[in-house]
């Protein structure tokens, strides 16, 4: 890293600039057009309901990336894991070690908390994330496939 990156958690206050940030990582992605999410909606949920927390990666005092992650849980483990559902540096600050920086970070904070792993999704696609995960020894989960049942599908299963 070319400079000293520090980190803070999120406040209330960083609703706005948190909606920015997955904005930002669903264009990336190629994916604007699912984001539904806003500001009122994320402030409930992160903040009031607590179900999620964001940490900020900062040069110079600035927001330069983020980490939106949650709590799971392990029955193998008997424990729970932090599971990653967003990780975003913005481009002009990519190539300085800042995201294997976000990952350590979470990685103490899972080690300070006693959970037993850290995971997280990444898309097909993605060939320079998924080489940057295989070179800190992440390990692709290729026997599980992943499920998800939401909008009307959620609401047709729950009557």
């Amino acid at each position: 890293m070319d400079k000293t990156l520090t980190f803070r958690n999120a406040e209330r206050k960083d609703t706005a600039l948190i909606l920015r940030f997955i904005k930002e990582l669903a264009d990336y992605e190629k994916m604007s057009d699912e984001v539904v999410a806003d500001e009122t909606t994320l402030e409930k949920w992160i903040f009031d309901k607590q179900k999620a927390e964001v940490i900020f990666a900062l040069e110079d005092g600035n927001e330069v990336g983020f980490a939106l992650f949650f709590h799971n849980f392990s029955t193998f483990l008997g424990r729970s894991g932090i599971y990653l559902e967003d990780l975003y540096v913005k481009p002009e600050y990519r190539g300085k070690g800042y995201g294997k920086a976000i990952l350590k970070k979470l990685a103490s904070i899972a080690i300070e908390r006693g959970c037993g792993r850290l995971e997280w999704w990444c898309l097909d696609w993605n060939k320079p994330s998924i080489d940057f995960y295989l070179s800190l020894g992440a390990e692709p989960m290729s026997d599980w496939t992943v499920y998800c049942i939401a909008g009307d599908t959620l609401k047709q299963l729950a009557n």
